[in-house]
């Protein structure tokens, strides 16, 4: 029994693919859905107002901007390896999503546009990879459109996000004169034909050895000649491919290709599943729970309401660290110290679900919420005292006054703003003496607005007017009256509590406070100087 459960968990694969907006991420995915059998016709998220959308774009708000909004799950079956994907949302505005997705991963797929190289959000979001020593692959794409000179993209990778690249395969040419990619190992050459991008079809490949006089043939004398010269540059100079460093994310093996045109996404996905590794350790208590020598154990990255609009559902998203899991089982909510069933536990295609019989370490999971589960909690089985590492909480920085338009709502209200709040996409705090009669809403970017805006009148049928507010933060403070005595005159500030009654000001930061992280709490303690 227990080697069959190793069996299991040592063919999961859990990743994220992060990048900055545009650069092709989610059109990688699809494409990645596509060999698995998931999918039969990939979308375009760009579309016309009658084409597929991506699927793993499932909220209405992402079908009609063409962007992706909230983190997906996706989960598909490839050459015997069970793979979970997390595919995150690109916009800043919605980074907090992805911090949080990255907690339930065991290694990123970093997606970098071949014209613009290493941009803005993709910086970010490295930043916390490297923060959890989380394998890093590069997919580096849209080679059959003009592209930064290759030497330069891997250049500018290492200089930006300071990490050292190992080129698996090689690009020939880019835009209209793409003609395929090296590989490196096995010294062949991957030809390129283009055809009308969409959909199922895909480039062509022809596979010749570079040794074959038919590969001076088919790429031309001139791009054979350059390629030579850069593989004699390329032995030399860059980095082996060291899978120790690889493991400690301190080395990302780069690759090229088109996912538009499906060109170089397979050999990608092949090289990677055996680059990386069955689901890792996590830490609970300081211990580290190895996934198949303990009994089920799991924790909440992500909450969802309303993906089932005629249900109103709340759906938990839970990583399984350990173990396996069997539907009806009894466990432990660790937070609450109340044991339970998780009930209709299912698999996600995005939108699309379908009931688990069994799950392992490695796979998530979605289960029913009744209200109790939290971002950051752990269940375990009754015996066990397991409790993983939170979550951290980001403080917002925009700030805005929500009003109802129709009073005869505030059921519908209050409940939307309370899910959605839970689901951490905004935080909402009350006048310090007025209770709910005023909303303040935060969030980390001003297109959560929108979406928050657009979910109320969409979900829950309220219509409601933001009233942008002239704060840039908010901290927890440890005394009310002794530091809103100091701040007389100060500065704009505007005294509010969170949803637990813990009293908190808005500010606008532009005067000297000296911040005090208390980790425990995800927010800031404050004290002030009167500099």
């Amino acid at each position: 029994m227990a080697s069959s459960i190793e069996k299991e968990i040592g063919r999961r694969r859990t990743f994220a693919i992060i990048s900055h907006p545009d650069a092709g991420k989610t059109t990688l995915t699809e494409k990645f859905l596509l060999y698995g059998g998931a999918i039969n016709t990939a979308g375009s998220v760009k579309g016309k107002a009658n084409a597929k959308h991506a699927v793993s774009d499932w909220m209405e708000i992402e079908k009609e901007r063409g962007i992706s909004v909230t983190s997906s799950v996706l989960q598909f079956e490839y050459d015997d390896y069970c793979i979970n994907i997390l595919d995150t949302p690109g916009h800043e505005d919605f980074s907090e999503d992805t911090y949080r997705t990255l907690m339930a991963a065991d290694c990123a797929v970093m997606v970098i546009d071949a014209s613009k190289g290493v941009e803005a959000q993709t910086i970010k979001l490295f930043k916390v990879c490297v923060m959890r020593h989380i394998p890093i692959f590069t997919f580096i794409n849209k080679m059959d459109r003009e592209a930064k000179d290759t030497f330069e993209l891997l250049d500018n990778i290492e200089k930006v996000l300071g990490i050292d690249t190992c080129p698996v395969n090689w690009p020939i040419g880019c835009g209209k004169e793409f003609k395929g990619v090296y590989e490196r190992n096995s010294r062949e050459i991957l030809g390129f034909e283009s055809v009308s991008t969409g959909g199922s079809k895909e480039a062509k490949e022809t596979i010749v050895s570079i040794d074959n006089g038919q590969a001076e043939q088919m790429i031309g004398e001139d791009f054979y000649e350059n390629l030579m010269e850069e593989i004699e540059l390329l032995d030399g100079a860059s980095q082996p491919l060291d899978m120790e460093k690889v493991h400690k994310g301190e080395l990302s093996p780069v690759f090229f290709g088109s996912a538009l045109t499906n060109f170089g996404v397979q050999p990608f996905l092949e090289h990677f599943l055996q680059m990386t590794t069955a689901p890792l350790p996590r830490v609970s208590k300081g211990t580290e729970i190895a996934p198949a020598e303990h009994d089920f154990s799991a924790f909440v990255f992500k909450i969802q309401a309303n993906m089932n609009k005629n249900h109103r559902d709340r759906i938990a998203f839970m990583r399984i660290c350990s173990g396996k899991f069997e539907a009806n089982m009894e466990v432990k909510h660790v937070q609450s110290k109340k044991k339970m069933r998780l009930s209709q536990p299912q698999q996600i295609m995005a939108q699309e679900r379908k009931i688990v019989e069994e799950a392992y370490a490695g796979d998530i999971i979605g289960v029913f919420d009744p209200g109790i589960f939290s971002i950051g909690d752990t269940v375990c089985m009754p015996k066990d005292d397991f409790e993983y590492e939170g979550i951290p909480t980001f403080a917002p920085e925009h700030f805005a006054r929500v009003i109802q338009l129709d009073s005869m709502k505030r059921k519908q209200f209050v409940k939307g703003v309370e899910q959605i709040a839970q689901e951490g996409a905004i935080q909402i705090f009350q006048e310090h003496q007025a209770g709910f009669a005023e909303i303040i809403v935060g969030v980390v970017g001003t297109l959560q607005f929108d979406v928050l805006k657009y979910r109320l009148e969409n979900e829950y049928n309220c219509e409601i007017r933001l009233e942008p507010l002239p704060y840039q933060a908010i901290r927890w403070i440890k005394d009310v009256k002794t530091d809103m005595n100091k701040l007389k005159g100060v500065a704009e500030v505007k005294k509010v509590r969170d949803m637990r009654g813990n009293p908190l000001l808005l500010f606008k930061n532009e005067w000297g406070i000296q911040f005090v992280l208390d980790r425990n709490e995800g927010l800031e303690l404050v004290e002030f100087s009167k500099e």
